[in-house]
């Protein structure tokens, strides 16, 4: 394994023909960095970013991408992971596995792996239960990316008759009349561009995939939906929150019920797309779409 420093953070460094991707050992778990070849780093750099906790300690964001796991509670989810991680390399790429946590006795790994020869990550987030008792939760994973571009959200399509097709969840500080806010039917464009305020939405996402447009570069990341299954937030698979700060495409999995020793695993597919035109409304973020088959 290769290992570098980025942003004063020990690292370990995977490539393939096309992508180069960052993730710490001295924090975390977080992929800290994703870019093309010779590309900038998509990825948001918040080295200095923290959430207070209870405790009167720091929760740090670092940036990247990260594992949490549902439902959002303060201290419970932003239990701190400064601590030095367990990388082990394994076939096509390494999983990293934190320290259990003393507060819920669950443990987070993440097993990264690269698509050979292709712009393509897959992601497999695994919570553990190391505890004594019974822990009701949900995999979470939540990649921050720079702001200045276009989230893509996509909505459901399916005809239902007379019955509702479309769900949608927000947060007490997300204003609907928000000028970064595009309602479209066939998907809802946020841009990164909140200054002094904060949005967030969350909805059932039967499409299965979640996309953002920065500086021509297409990030998708998919997870699959289960229409039979729970989810926290209303029923949310898919949330995106946005700040001045960063934007952030998250995925849940299904609510479930973890035995002691017992875990659940949450899978996303990461693919990067180049020269894709600036997605301004809505028809030309479904042109996208169409050209890239994201259906």
């Amino acid at each position: 394994m290769k290992t570098i420093k980025f942003l004063d953070f020990d690292c370990v460094s995977l490539e393939n023909a096309s992508l180069t991707l960052l993730v710490t050992r001295s924090v975390g778990p977080r992929v800290i960095s994703l870019r093309f070849n010779g590309g900038d780093n998509l990825f948001a750099e918040l080295p200095d970013f923290t959430a207070e906790r209870p405790d009167g300690g720091r929760f740090h964001f670092y940036g990247g991408h990260r594992l949490w796991h549902a439902p959002e509670n303060m201290p419970r989810t932003y239990a701190r992971d400064d601590d030095p991680l367990e990388v082990i390399p394994a076939r096509e790429g390494l999983s990293v596995t934190q320290p259990v946590e003393a507060q819920t006795g669950i443990e987070k790994s993440i097993h990264i792996s690269l698509v050979e020869q292709k712009p393509q990550v897959i992601v497999h987030h695994t919570l553990t239960n190391r505890g004594l008792w019974p822990v009701e939760c949900a995999p979470w994973a939540i990649t921050q990316l720079k702001t200045g571009g276009v989230a893509i959200l996509p909505q459901a399509q399916q005809g239902t008759g007379m019955l509702p097709n479309r769900t949608l969840a927000l947060w007490p500080y997300a204003d609907i009349a928000d000028p970064q806010v595009s309602w479209g039917n066939r998907c809802i464009l946020v841009r990164a561009a909140m200054q002094g305020r904060a949005f967030k939405i969350g909805f059932p996402n039967l499409r299965g995939w979640l996309a953002y447009w920065n500086a021509g570069t297409l990030f998708v990341k998919r997870a699959a939906f289960d229409p039979q299954a729970a989810y926290y937030d209303f029923n949310s698979s898919s949330e995106c929150y946005c700040n001045q700060h960063f934007i952030e495409l998250e995925t849940l999995a299904p609510i479930s019920t973890l035995e002691p020793g017992a875990s659940t695993t949450h899978t996303e597919t990461w693919v990067l797309y180049p020269d894709v035109d600036h997605p301004q409304d809505e028809d030309a973020a479904q042109a996208i779409v169409e050209k890239l088959g994201l259906e």
